[in-house]
């Protein structure tokens, strides 16, 4: 079953701000189990949610359209991707801070080495085959922009996970992506409550985006400290970790607490390709799992 007929279940399990409007503790209590309660009648009848890394990158270019396109092909609603910045400001996606592995930049522009993503024009990214290194079926694919990448998904009728890659390279990159989101129809209630999360292994840069637009739904990437999560709860709602650095005890102590929007702070697993591990940390309580092979991850976790 494609997981878009259950949308309204899939935005209580990812969604963020918004769903949830309370006004006194004695409200609080009795909305917030009703909202736990939904959300474990929908795990018990389809796991957590699959998202898509980099697009279904173990079958297309990573980051690139057609790795976004592949995932709604297998009937995956979310998908993650890397946002950097041009030298010219233009917001492109891409996860390493160079060009070198997944573009042919080193042959075009052999003599700018070490190929820094924030040391080219966004016209330059745009002339570079970002294809050929994962198949010759893929040659002469391209480096998205944010913007197309929002409009494809928007299309798509898909999700985003999306990570600020690198802020500290890039300083005021919060605001460009709320404004490039704004731009394009992304911070509207529909976007905002239903398809969109923010994340980054940097919390300083979650921390300025959740002052900028409280209502985003935003995520920490990585394994803090049980001792530290209420101090990532307080301007977070997920806390998304290696795989392998977890247990089920550390999955109950993240979701024991309640994130910046007032429900239970999730758990986003990443990066899980195989069906044992999936199911491991489905046994975990994870409330999402994030794959390079989403379809393989799919059937595994689904009961």
């Amino acid at each position: 079953m494609h997981s878009r007929t259950v949308a309204a279940a899939l935005t209580v399990l990812m969604g963020g701000a918004g769903v949830l409007t309370l006004s006194t503790t004695a409200q609080a209590a009795p909305a917030v189990d009703r909202v736990a309660a939904a959300e474990a009648r929908w795990y018990a009848a389809h796991g957590p949610t699959v998202i898509a890394h980099r697009g279904a990158s173990a079958y297309a270019p990573e980051n690139t359209l057609a790795a976004v396109d592949r995932a709604d092909t297998l009937g995956i609603d979310w998908v993650e991707n890397d946002v950097q910045r041009t030298k010219d400001g233009e917001l492109v996606i891409l996860h390493d801070e160079s060009l070198a592995r997944t573009t042919d930049v080193e042959q075009r522009f052999p003599d700018r080495s070490p190929w820094k993503v924030q040391d080219f024009t966004a016209a330059e990214i745009n002339t570079l085959d970002a294809g050929s290194w994962f198949g010759a079926a893929f040659a002469g694919t391209r480096v998205p922009t944010l913007k197309q990448y929002l409009n494809r998904v928007d299309h798509n009728d898909q999700k985003l996970l999306m990570e600020i890659k690198s802020p500290a390279l890039y300083p005021g990159i919060e605001q460009d992506i709320v404004e490039v989101l704004g731009d394009e129809g992304w911070l509207d209630t529909g976007h905002v409550r239903n398809k969109l999360v923010v994340q980054s292994f940097d919390a300083a840069s979650i921390q300025t985006l959740h002052r900028q637009r409280a209502d985003l739904t935003t995520g920490f990437l990585g394994t803090p400290a049980v001792a530290d999560l209420p101090k990532y709860a307080a301007y977070t709602d997920q806390i998304n970790p290696q795989h392998g650095t977890i247990t089920k005890e550390y999955v109950a102590a993240v979701h024991r607490l309640t994130g910046a929007h007032g429900k239970r702070l999730k758990v986003s697993a990443w990066t899980v390709d195989d069906a044992a591990n999936a199911r491991k940390v489905k046994g975990f309580g994870v409330d999402a799992v994030i794959s390079n092979k989403p379809d393989v991850v799919q059937r595994a976790v689904r009961p």
